[in-house]
């Protein structure tokens, strides 16, 4: 009992960490898998013909393709406006200042289903025909409000004394921006990019209500649970996985050597 005491945070941790990658272990194995039927729920043979052929299906890759690029957009849009506003908030003093910060921040509390009818309701108003340009607007307002908060926190935890000392060694703003602000804020600019990208790719509610024609990646694999779903979906979602995965570790590795010729 005292050997499980001092070890109940680490249980409890591995077993959270298993639940949450079980979900993706699943879809690896059944990345391997030839059904015989169109539902690929049931293990029946193990193959390697989704592997040679991702792109087997028809649309599959085109809808994923149009996945990454209006996540892209939408990560340069969110991320260039996120910046601006996050330190518009955290360096400047205005009138309505705390009202436009609650105001950036309502897209984090509030139902997608709500911001979709909303922005839903708008485009119909002004008579704009849904689809590509539909999605990247409401894929830029939904994610902004994540990239303020990501940058907004690394901002205020910024050391002033570091941007004056740079003023008082004859640097312009600019060079300031350039070689002091920008470098110490870079990893919250970096954290608000990634969780935008994924959160961008991965939506469906907002981008169903505003996508008319269009069919994005998760509307795809949503539009094909119901008729079957082929294994090139399961390829996909491993690949995706491994690369998250390979970019988590060379982040790690890049932090460890930083640290290692830092001291």
């Amino acid at each position: 009992m005292s050997w499980l005491r001092r070890n109940l945070v680490v249980i409890a941790g591995l077993i959270t960490l298993a639940f949450l990658i079980l979900p993706n272990l699943v879809v690896l194995v059944f990345s391997f898998n030839k059904p015989k039927g169109r539902f690929n729920y049931a293990w029946q043979e193990f193959s390697l013909d989704a592997w040679r052929d991702p792109c087997g299906v028809a649309d599959l890759c085109g809808s994923l393709a149009l996945s990454l690029q209006i996540a892209a957009w939408a990560t340069l849009g969110a991320t260039v406006l996120g910046v601006m506003v996050a330190f518009a908030l955290a360096r400047y003093r205005f009138r309505a200042r705390s009202t436009v910060s609650a105001l950036i921040f309502l897209p984090m509390a509030m139902p997608e289903v709500v911001m979709a009818a909303s922005l839903l309701t708008l485009f119909l108003n002004m008579g704009v025909q849904l689809g590509f340009w539909t999605i990247l607007i409401a894929h830029i307002m939904f994610c902004l409000s994540f990239v303020v908060t990501a940058v907004k926190a690394r901002v205020m935890s910024m050391d002033p004394r570091l941007e004056q000392a740079a003023q008082d060694l004859y640097a312009g703003p600019v060079q300031t921006f350039l070689r002091v602000t920008l470098p110490i804020a870079a990893p919250g600019i970096a954290a608000g990019a990634l969780l935008a990208f994924a959160l961008s790719f991965d939506d469906f509610i907002i981008t169903n209500f505003n996508a008319g024609s269009t069919v994005t990646f998760p509307m795809y694999v949503w539009g094909s649970a119901q008729r079957g779903t082929p294994v090139q979906i399961n390829v996909i979602g491993t690949a995706m996985f491994a690369v998250a995965i390979l970019l988590v570790l060379a982040g790690m590795l890049i932090g460890n050597r930083r640290k290692k010729q830092a001291r």
